[in-house]
């Protein structure tokens, strides 16, 4: 053996025993403590892989939150028509507690219930006409367009005052008229007849007759029938039967009464002479919307 590989040899039995290299005993002791280690690690990482594997399956699977409900005082706030400026659904432009026209009922025509019935104590017996009559008078020439219409009625109605003895002469005649106008044309129809009252503030009454009669129209306040109303008066000097004059007035009643895009007419005419009774002209006013609320009910 050389020299140098002595040296060497010796250098690394000093180191040896230097070092502590263990015993077997603490050899095995570390290589199962290895052994331990590298097991718990194993089953650490397969348990944080299962966890989020549930995790990860419970995000997928967690519901949609719920809606939150507004607290019960919380003002609900209406949809918005379909186009700007449209009315809403519920906004008729009617008073309340008044009956819309049925198109429904309104398509079948004007039936007979449609048209009022004196109470027990104005009827004379005799029964009413159905004719074809003019609904207003003349006023200065005036047209009060009818067009569109869609139905039109008239019926002539005799009737006694409740103090007249029955089988004596009536006290009055009606003219009642009922007209259906195409939508919203029957509130045009009472503003022109409003005008056309204003502008015929007197009129010849018969231009062929001698001598003439001059007769003078107004207006009268009218609240509380159907939907809106129109009421005026023709007044001329009174005449006997003979034609001739007595000194006093007489005085026809005329009012339109709208319920919806129905318009009725009742003209009392009288009967041979006399003045239109205000009060039974009222009553029988308000027979006629209701049975016009009925028939379009």
């Amino acid at each position: 053996m050389s020299r140098e590989l002595s040296d060497w040899y010796q250098r690394l039995a000093a180191d040896a025993d230097a070092g502590d290299v263990g015993v077997p005993g603490v050899l095995r002791r570390r290589a199962d403590r290895r052994a331990r280690l590298r097991a718990v690690g194993g089953a650490l990482a397969v348990a944080l892989l299962a966890g989020g594997v549930v995790i990860g399956t419970q995000v997928v699977a967690m519901p949609p939150p719920a809606p939150v409900v507004p607290p019960a005082d919380t003002p609900t706030i209406p949809a918005p028509s379909a186009s700007a400026g449209s009315p809403s659904p519920t906004t008729s432009g009617r008073p309340p507690g008044t009956t819309p026209a049925s198109p429904g009922r309104i398509a079948g025509g004007i039936p007979d219930r449609a048209f009022f019935t004196l109470a027990p104590a104005n009827q004379t017996g005799i029964a009413p006409e159905n004719r074809d009559l003019a609904a207003l008078p003349g006023l200065c020439g005036a047209r009060i367009p009818g067009e569109p219409i869609l139905h039109r009625r008239s019926q002539s109605l005799v009737y006694k005052l409740p103090k007249t003895p029955q089988g004596n002469v009536p006290d009055g005649t009606y003219t009642q008229s009922i007209t259906v106008y195409r939508a919203g044309r029957a509130t045009i129809v009472l503003e022109e007849l409003r005008q056309a009252v204003r502008d015929c503030p007197e009129q010849t009454q018969l231009p062929f007759q001698v001598p003439q009669v001059l007769s003078r129209q107004r207006l009268l306040g009218d609240v509380g029938y159907g939907d809106e109303s129109v009421l005026f008066e023709l007044r001329k000097p009174a005449q006997d039967l003979n034609g001739d004059p007595t000194g006093g007035e007489e005085v026809r009643l005329v009012r339109a009464i709208r319920v919806g895009d129905v318009v009725t007419t009742l003209w009392e005419k009288g009967w041979e002479t006399g003045s239109s009774p205000r009060t039974q002209v009222d009553t029988d006013s308000r027979r006629a919307v209701a049975a016009i609320e009925a028939w379009l009910d």
